[in-house]
């Protein structure tokens, strides 16, 4: 188990797919078919994105791991039943879709713990993340290319933005596996860390994040997105809307006086 000591859930609201618990304000959402690799189905595409939308006010961060050797091997394949029958288009629209938004609108940050291999759609759901933080041990594929297909969960969006274009259509094409560490050194992730320190690492990141300014947070998650389609005019005006915002918060004063006080920040998050 990934989770540190202590670490449960608190009964509310009962998952199948995944499992849902907060400590210190930090979400913790595992993926929990280590059978089949946490292979999406309509079951845990839903709960992650119930889930993810509940620790936005539940918790000040929230992490998305896997449960087993894997983070997630990406669309379960294993009902031959729906070989030549699944309606990708629809599936796309009506269950991807709206757990990629839970993630990326979510008003708390999101790290993605990838223990192991993030394949396919189970990839880009880990690059939909905030920060993506890897066991040196874990691989990404993007596995589409070997069944006929295109990236999909947004990986035509979001590669070429974190690796280039060149890199983004080589794995495209070529769907080969791409280890922790290329991936951190070609800017994809943001790091890639020994398995043995990896548990450690993905939950002082977490506490980090949980005691900070999460409302400087969602304003700089807001503002970094938009970035790519703004002009620099509009990119500038968006800062100084966002920034006066900011300005205006009881974390701003806090940070402002720790600093001349020489302390550490107590953050309310707000």
């Amino acid at each position: 188990m990934l989770a540190p000591t202590g670490y449960e859930g608190d009964g509310r609201v009962q998952y199948d797919a995944i499992t849902y618990a907060v400590r210190d304000d930090v979400a913790l959402v595992t993926m929990n078919r280590p059978e089949v690799m946490n292979a999406l189905n309509t079951q845990m595409r839903a709960e992650i994105a119930h889930a993810v939308r509940r620790a936005g006010s539940e918790a000040r961060v929230v992490v998305l791991t896997g449960e087993g050797r894997a983070f997630c091997s990406g669309q379960d394949l294993g009902d031959r039943a729906n070989v030549g029958h699944i309606d990708l288009e629809r599936t796309l629209r009506d269950e991807y879709i709206p757990m990629l938004e839970a993630i990326t609108e979510s008003p708390v940050p999101t790290i993605a713990a990838v223990n192991g291999a993030a394949a396919g759609a189970g990839a880009n759901l880990a690059l939909a993340c905030d920060v993506v933080i890897a066991a040196e041990s874990a691989v990404f594929l993007q596995a589409f290319a070997r069944i006929g297909l295109i990236p999909d969960a947004g990986g035509t969006y979001m590669l070429p933005r974190q690796m280039g274009a060149a890199k983004a259509m080589g794995a495209a094409l070529f769907a080969e596996p791409i280890t922790a560490r290329q991936a951190d050194a070609w800017g994809m992730i943001w790091e890639a860390v020994p398995d043995e320190d990896f548990p450690a690492r993905w939950w002082s990141r977490a506490l980090h994040l949980a005691k900070g300014p999460t409302a400087a947070y969602r304003a700089a998650r807001q503002a970094l997105r938009q970035g790519w389609d703004n002009t620099l005019a509009a990119q500038l005006e968006l800062e100084a809307q966002l920034q006066g915002e900011c300005g205006l918060s009881r974390d701003f004063k806090e940070g402002v006086l720790a600093f001349l006080e020489k302390r550490p920040a107590h953050f309310e998050g707000r």
